[in-house]
């Protein structure tokens, strides 16, 4: 590839995110290409590698609406005056090259948000001037003569974007994300049995996992109450201002002594290794990435069909994809997976599903695109 300069724009960059986990493997991927790797954020969090280009846009803002133009046309106008060569927005700003839909399609996402709250919150939720932003936002960057292409991390999202703004199929990758399967792989018994007797989980009990901040769009309501009538255990990783409401529902069900909160963790790896499956009644995801690092460790999944991870499911043989809200199809999943992850067919099969998803093909498939952009 020719020498070329790359303009990645994200508001927030912070390394635990799934949109910067993917670009910080784009960017790993691209370090020994002839490139200048320029990023346009509003505020980064994280260390800058040597050779990395990094713009502060931070325009004034007051309110949610000003943050998102102010940003939007603030970046816009650095990228035409600094004429990368390629402009990959992870942000919805009309006029970008590329666009990374790691956020899916945001009708898509009220219309399942919709599906939890009483109908005039519904109704609301359509007409607030910030989610008409948003959605006008992505419409005139579909429509952008400058967009080039478009990549999506599920087919769910490919054809929510076709169907919903009529972009041409050919216009549309899907390049899945990446796991790193030697770094995140099953843990061997003695291992498991170390780190339930460090967390205090009990050592024979069937536990199932559930990560991810935001508990209301990940499910977790769904996911206490299809193990409340059961005897598995529940680790709830992550966090959420409204955990409190979650506890005493717990109390209220009464399976207070099998729901685990272990708050935010900067490395969830040990999490998975204890766990004998992974539940995420999401509401709505793109496609995230505890499934396949949940995967990676040789756990069976529950999800949801607007999970873009169901994909990689095969209903019985490594997992089970059931509506969001449908409790008993929940609990019945939750039952029908084996006792225990390590060593059955389901988790074997779960972790053979994830292993071509290897950052190299992410990268190669990254790099031609590019190359066919640019070209």
């Amino acid at each position: 590839m020719k020498h070329f300069r790359l303009a990645l724009v994200r508001q927030k960059y912070r390394p635990d995110g799934g949109a910067e986990r993917f670009v910080s493997r784009a960017l790993e991927a691209l370090e020994n290409q002839d490139l200048e790797l320029n990023v346009i954020t509003r505020q980064w969090q994280g260390e800058v590698k040597p050779g990395w280009k990094v713009h502060i846009c931070d325009p004034w803002k007051l309110g949610r609406i000003s943050r998102e133009r102010g940003f939007a046309n603030a970046a816009r106008s650095l990228w035409q005056k600094e004429d990368f060569d390629l402009v990959q927005s992870h942000e919805r700003i009309p006029g970008c090259d590329l666009y990374r839909a790691g956020d899916g399609v945001h009708r898509r996402w009220l219309e399942q948000r919709a599906r939890v709250l009483p109908t005039w919150k519904a109704r609301q939720l359509f007409g607030d001037r910030y989610h008409r932003y948003v959605m006008q936002a992505e419409q005139q960057m579909y429509s952008a003569p400058e967009l080039k292409a478009v990549i999506c991390n599920a087919e769910m999202v490919k054809q929510e974007i076709i169907n919903e703004f009529g972009v041409p199929a050919d216009k549309i990758r899907v390049i899945y994300n990446a796991i790193d399967a030697q770094r995140f792989l099953p843990p061997t018994e003695a291992e498991r049995f170390t780190l339930r007797a460090q967390y205090q989980v009990p050592a024979d009990a069937t536990c199932l996992i559930y990560v991810g901040s935001g508990f209301e769009r990940k499910g977790l309501d769904a996911a206490i109450k299809a193990i409340a009538n059961t005897d598995r255990h529940l680790l709830v990783v992550g966090k959420d201002k409204d955990e409190k409401r979650y506890r005493a529902l717990c109390a209220t069900l009464g399976c207070a002594n099998r729901v685990h909160f272990f708050g935010m963790q900067t490395s969830t790896r040990a999490f998975y290794q204890m766990a004998d499956g992974l539940l995420l009644p999401t509401l709505y995801d793109p496609f995230p990435n505890v499934i396949l690092e949940a995967m990676a460790c040789g756990l069976p999944i529950i999800t949801t069909p607007t999970c873009g991870g169901s994909e990689f499911i095969v209903q019985g043989v490594n997992g089970y994809v059931c509506d969001a809200l449908d409790v008993t199809a929940l609990q019945q999943a939750v039952m029908a997976l084996p006792k225990h992850a390590l060593g059955s067919s389901e988790g074997e099969k779960a972790r053979e599903r994830i292993l071509d998803c290897t950052p190299q093909r992410l990268s190669s498939q990254l790099i031609s695109l590019y190359q066919e952009l640019v070209g």
